[in-house]
């Protein structure tokens, strides 16, 4: 009598976008997994290192977008794994930070599979950083506060409360931060931020067409929208991006913008 011997989830973590960021392990995985499940940012120069034998599905998300249900994704990891493959779940960034990595960990195992998860650099540290940022600086903030933005403005409870941000952090790093700008600028402010506060947007960090945008908080919707900065970007607000380093960053493409 055959018995079905349950395969292996990898919850891995791709980085920012460029290829190269990616850690020795998650390289290795994504080469000898019989199935690669990945997120809709991750790409194409990392997909193509999978074996030509493997199995690549894309489940991934975009906002505004037809995406795959989260069930839907969890119900398919499941299934690879039932049938005794391994499986590499790729996420970008980092899988437990502002992903659904610890949802789908969870489902796994309530369901008996086992998983083993991969860090990876998330875009909240590597988009600055590509730009000179520092996130922490002894003349500018010994803290720092990671903070999802896509949270619907007219959500009854909001989980972010932005005016207590604005006194309680030295520095803001915020995701998926675009759509919802104006309204988190507006809290800001009213929370007592300074107007003239510097502020980063850094669109596509790690990537060829990688740009960024240096303006005041009181500037900050406007010069989005003039410049025309979309998803994905992250966000940087405080003291901090006033320690940029400029001269000397050899990976800084020519789209660096102003006020």
């Amino acid at each position: 009598m055959e018995i079905n011997v349950p395969g292996i989830v990898y919850l891995v973590g791709a980085g920012p976008g460029d290829p190269e960021l990616l850690t020795l392990k998650a390289l290795r995985l994504i080469k000898s997994c019989d199935v690669l499940v990945h997120d809709a940012l991750i790409s194409a120069e990392i997909i193509k290192e999978t074996n030509k034998k493997a199995e690549i599905f894309n489940v991934g998300k975009r906002a505004g977008k037809c995406s795959v249900p989260q069930s839907d994704t969890n119900s398919l990891i499941l299934k690879l794994a039932k049938e005794g493959k391994t499986v590499v779940r790729l996420k970008g960034g980092d899988p437990f930070v502002f992903s659904r990595g610890g949802e789908e960990v969870s489902f796994l195992e309530k369901n008996g599979i086992s998983i083993e998860i991969v860090p990876g650099i998330t875009s909240g540290i590597a988009a600055p950083t590509y730009y000179g940022i520092p996130l922490t600086h002894r003349e500018a903030g010994s803290s720092i506060t990671f903070v999802t933005g896509h949270e619907h403005i007219n959500k009854d409870k909001k989980n972010v409360n932005w005016r207590a941000l604005s006194q309680s952090s030295d520095g803001l790093v915020i995701y998926m931060g675009i759509r919802n700008i104006e309204f988190i600028v507006s809290e800001l402010i009213l929370g007592g931020l300074d107007k003239n506060t510097k502020c980063a947007v850094i669109q596509e960090a790690t990537l060829n067409n990688q740009k960024c945008l240096i303006s005041e908080l009181k500037n900050l919707v406007e010069n989005i929208r003039l410049k025309g900065f979309t998803s994905p970007s992250i966000v940087v607000i405080g003291r901090i991006v006033d320690f940029k380093v400029n001269n000397y960053i050899t990976n800084l493409p020519n789209a660096f913008l102003t006020d």
